[in-house]
């Protein structure tokens, strides 16, 4: 209403506008006095107008995935103190939104016919410590030159993603790799005290890889057969990496996919808020988990 008053006001003025319209001229005087000088703005304006650019801040560095409670999570965690209905307020003037989720799709190819690893899981996806208990999957991208397929091995206890790999096939060995990172860099004993659990594809029951779980000393774990339940945390994972980083755009290629995925998968570890673990990042909950079994140890 206020920028038609702008707009028109030269041709029949201000106050025969304001009579047709449901705006008292006063009302106007007022605005237009606030936009030539700032500091004439309410108090409630001027906060409002430092809070946007703190959400904005917020919500841009979650790869503009956060909604208005994670916004106002990340705020209080940064010493902000601001109720959650002015973040909801604020982001629906500025237009912003947190990311939706789509519908699962199926990648699993099972084998009927080969020999599977009990069920050692039994949809519990909970672990009392890091590498306890891993969970793998894989997913596929579309490129403007075909199909990419994503796998990632994902740590239990604070949804950690410990290995991941980018393929242009979904063979054994794409799979492979994102074990072998994840053996790399967690260095779990090689006593039967770490599970891995999968879902029945083939890549995940063929002998190379049960091979190298055994070798490694981790226990294997397959889920059962036509149970949407079966690995469900890990396609938890692959649905929030598919909302909030590859359906926001379309991908060249390979490279591409791999260079995303590689700044993803560390916000997602070192920055992003899980609601599962308390509403603070991975690395956060193992870094205090650790801290506490060191506290307990100096006390014994």
């Amino acid at each position: 209403m206020n920028a038609f008053i702008d707009e028109h006001r030269k041709a029949y003025g201000v106050e025969p506008i304001c009579k047709v319209l449901p705006i008292a001229p006063s009302t106007y005087y007022l605005h237009a006095a606030r936009t030539a000088n700032p500091e004439l703005r309410s108090t409630r304006a001027k906060q409002d107008e430092a809070l946007c650019q703190e959400i904005r801040r917020v919500w841009d560095e979650s790869f503009q995935n956060y909604g208005a409670r994670k916004v106002w999570i990340q705020l209080k965690r940064e010493g902000l103190t601001v109720a959650r209905c002015t973040v909801e307020r604020l982001m629906k003037n500025l237009g912003l939104k947190g990311v939706r989720r789509g519908k699962t799709i199926k990648t699993t190819i099972s084998d009927a016919d080969a020999v599977c690893p009990l069920d050692r899981v039994n949809r519990q996806f909970n672990a009392e410590r890091p590498n306890a208990l891993w969970v793998a999957d894989f997913t596929y991208v579309k490129t403007w030159q075909g199909f990419v397929y994503v796998a990632f091995v994902v740590d239990v206890f604070a949804r950690y993603i410990v290995g991941w790999k980018v393929s242009s096939s979904a063979h054994t060995d794409f799979v492979l790799d994102a074990l072998e990172q994840a053996l790399h860099d967690r260095q779990p004993q090689r006593d039967g005290s770490l599970t891995h659990h999968s879902d029945r594809g083939v890549q995940y029951v063929s002998i190379r890889y049960t091979e190298r779980l055994s070798e490694a000393g981790v226990e294997a774990s397959v889920g059962s057969v036509g149970d949407s339940y079966d690995n469900a945390l890990a396609e938890t994972i692959n649905g929030l990496y598919k909302a909030e980083l590859i359906h926001k755009q379309s991908w060249k290629n390979r490279e591409a996919v791999e260079l995303a995925t590689l700044t993803w998968v560390d916000w997602f570890n070192h920055r992003r808020l899980l609601g599962p673990i308390g509403n603070i990042p991975p690395a956060e909950a193992e870094a205090e988990y650790y801290q506490q079994l060191s506290e307990s140890a100096k006390a014994a």
